[in-house]
Parts: structure tokens; sequence; C-alpha cells
């Protein structure tokens, strides 16, 4: 008994699968037509009545990546503290879960190998991220939420350093990856970007020595 024929639609969405894959694994360099059919089971011909070359699957490839990384951003009526909070837990997770994604923002070599649409498309991404967390750590500062004796910049390096580890230990299964443990990391950044509050008891006890 014959098979049921896989879609087109589905055949695309394996190829986009199985080419993060391999980036992933062996590099963008090992990519190519014959790696992809021997990943999904196809003739090397076969895939090409899916895409039309492989510049055409990299730009969906890229398209996918796109779609991940924006469905991470949180909604904009929230606080600043709790905005880059839910981006921060979202993102490293999203990323976390292919880590395909992971090589293509983070690498340059990778961004270089893509078409040049794709590539743009990719490097907006990325400063769209960037661009979301110096607004939010900015309007924080301005609400108190987030320390403002440290540059805006380099806060900004912290979160989207900490986000990439998170990420990577996620795809690679290490033990920080536990749910307990990715929140501790988590807390421990937001309250390294919170600003000291003295205690109550100890601003009164300044307040009184000021009036003797």
């Amino acid at each position: 008994m014959q098979g049921t024929r896989r879609s087109s639609e589905v055949r695309q969405a394996e190829l986009i699968d199985a080419a993060l894959h391999i980036i992933a694994t062996d590099g963008i360099a090992a990519l190519s037509t014959r790696s992809l059919a021997e990943r999904v089971g196809l003739s090397s011909g076969a895939l090409f009545r899916h895409f039309a070359s492989l510049d055409v699957l990299l730009a969906a490839v890229v398209t996918r990546v796109a779609t991940v990384l924006e469905g991470t951003y949180p909604p904009a009526g929230l606080a600043p503290h709790a905005r880059l909070l839910q981006f921060i837990e979202a993102r490293s997770h999203a990323v976390g879960q292919q880590v395909g994604i992971f090589r293509l923002v983070v690498s340059e070599q990778f961004s270089l190998a893509l078409p040049p649409a794709a590539a743009a498309t990719l490097a907006g991404c990325v400063q769209k991220s960037q661009a979301f967390v110096l607004a939010c750590l900015r309007e924080g500062q301005l609400a108190g939420e987030f320390r403002a004796d440290l540059p805006t910049a380099a806060l900004a390096v912290v979160v989207m350093g900490t986000i990439q580890m998170l990420a990577l230990n996620a795809s690679a299964g290490r033990i920080m990856t536990s749910t307990a443990s990715a929140d501790l990391v988590r807390t421990s950044l937001m309250m390294l970007l919170t600003p000291d509050v003295p205690p109550a008891s100890a601003t009164q006890s300044k307040r009184k020595r000021s009036k003797v």
C-alpha cells in the first residue's frame, strides 16, 4: 500500500527544519541540496519541486526565523520591567528550541552566506531586538525601575548576552536549563538591573543624623 503523499507545504516545512538542523550541527557551509535531500529522504532533484533554488530555501529559512523572533515580543502596554522580563523568557525559550536560529542570528559568517535580501531581513531582526532592549532599559531608567548609574548600552549587552546564554544552554540540554535554574538566572539579572534602594530604617536614621 502506497503511503500518503505529503503536500508541498508540509515538505517545505520539513526542508526548512532540516536546513536549520544542518546549520546548527554542521554549519551553513554543509548546507547543500544533497545534505538536505538525505536529511528528509528525497532525491536532490525532488527538492526543486518545493524550492526553486537553495537561495530561495535560505530566504524561507530566514522568514521562519523572523516569524519566530517576532512572536517573542511582549505587549507594548506592559511596564518596562515586566516587558523586558517577558522578552528575555520568550526569546531564550524560542531560540533555544531550535539552535539553528541561534547560529544564524549570532554568526556574521552565516549572514554573509545568505542571499542579500535574506541577510538584510536577518540583520533587521537583530537590530529590532537590540532596539527593543535599549528602549525598555531607557524607559525603565526614567521610571526608576532600572539602575541609571551604568550606561544603557552596557546594560543592553548584559541582557542580550544572558538571553544568548540561556538559549544556548537550553538547546544543548545542559543542566542549567531546568526551569528553576533558568528562572534563577532571569531573576538574578533583573536584580542586577534594579537600582539599590536603601531600607526605610537606614533612610530614617540618616535623616535623624542630619537634624542633629
